[in-house]
């Protein structure tokens, strides 16, 4: 007679029929606990790994195998407790051969000299950066069709469209996907470089070209462009109808300082100062500029910037 399993394996990951998939943790879990293990006869009497490495190999050959396919079982409303001990465990015994230490120690203290980040907070910062990456899955894309209603592009909605749903049967589902709808509204649309508003002579510069100039630093004519400045200074400043914006941008000790003046008939409106970190100098000059255009822009659309 032929009797039904209580588990089915499909792509490596283990379900049940309550959909529980304590199974398909203690799998991996137990298959982590047996790489570490062999993980020591990497050292030899002579050398062996420095605590730095095997960190280096926890992060990147062990943690990715054992947290696979997490979104089946961690996701907002989910019982954690059994997949947390688990994980937990499996941590405790990978920091334990990272340092060196024995058995008995303490496993924060432990945790906190390797440098591991809680299971949990791991579980967060992975679930949240998955979440996100599946706002730039196509737009025919099945997860797509399921969030939103504005991301369809399709005429034909799915029977199973979140938006569609009460609000009975929304609280009743579990799963990442209504997670993924949760955080729609903290995405932003991208910079599209082939977007038509781009094209030449489609572009902002091209239709309006008499409202833009450029002037180019050179050192053979550097004192016309400074009596140029001047003057158009001097001009904006005595018409009150234009607006003067002066910006400017440095970068030391890897923080970027960015400030901006702007001045209206001869007198300070606002005056603006930015700081942050990582970036160059370009970035932080554009940066400036863009918000003191948005903040004249605010005022009055019929100044002259």
């Amino acid at each position: 007679m032929l009797y039904p399993k209580d588990t089915w394996k499909y792509l490596g990951f283990i379900f049940n029929r309550k959909l529980l998939f304590h199974q398909h943790i203690n799998f991996y879990s137990n298959k982590v606990i047996l790489i570490v293990k062999c993980m020591k006869i990497l050292g030899n009497l002579v050398r062996s790994l420095i605590p730095h490495q095997k960190h280096l190999l926890y992060r990147s050959c062990v943690l990715p195998i054992a947290l696979y396919g997490f979104q089946l079982w961690y996701y907002n409303k989910a019982p954690l407790l059994y997949s947390l001990k688990i994980l937990g465990e499996m941590q405790r015994r990978a920091a334990i051969w990272i340092l060196g230490g024995f058995k008995t120690s303490p496993l924060s203290s432990i945790k906190a000299i390797t440098g591991l980040i809680p299971t949990n907070l791991h579980l967060q910062k992975l679930s949240r950066r998955s979440q996100l990456r599946s706002h730039s899955l196509p737009h025919n894309h099945i997860l797509q069709s399921l969030i939103e209603l504005k991301t369809s592009s399709s005429p034909k909605l799915h029977s199973l469209l979140l938006s569609s749903l009460s609000k009975c049967q929304r609280e009743l589902i579990k799963g990442s996907v209504v997670d993924m709808d949760n955080c729609f509204n903290e995405i932003f649309p991208s910079f599209d470089p082939f977007n038509p508003e781009f094209a030449l002579g489609c572009r902002i510069i091209d239709i309006f070209s008499s409202h833009f100039f450029f002037s180019k630093c050179n050192d053979g004519n550097l004192k016309s462009q400074i009596c140029q400045l001047n003057n158009m200074t001097i001009e904006s400043l005595n018409n009150p109808s234009y607006i003067l914006i002066i910006t400017d941008a440095s970068v030391k000790n890897n923080i970027a300082t960015s400030i901006s003046h702007i001045y209206i008939w001869n007198k300070p409106i606002t005056k603006t100062l930015h700081h942050t970190v990582n970036i160059t100098s370009t970035k932080a000059e554009l940066f400036a500029i863009r918000c003191s255009v948005n903040c004249c822009s605010n005022h009055s659309p019929e100044w002259h910037l």
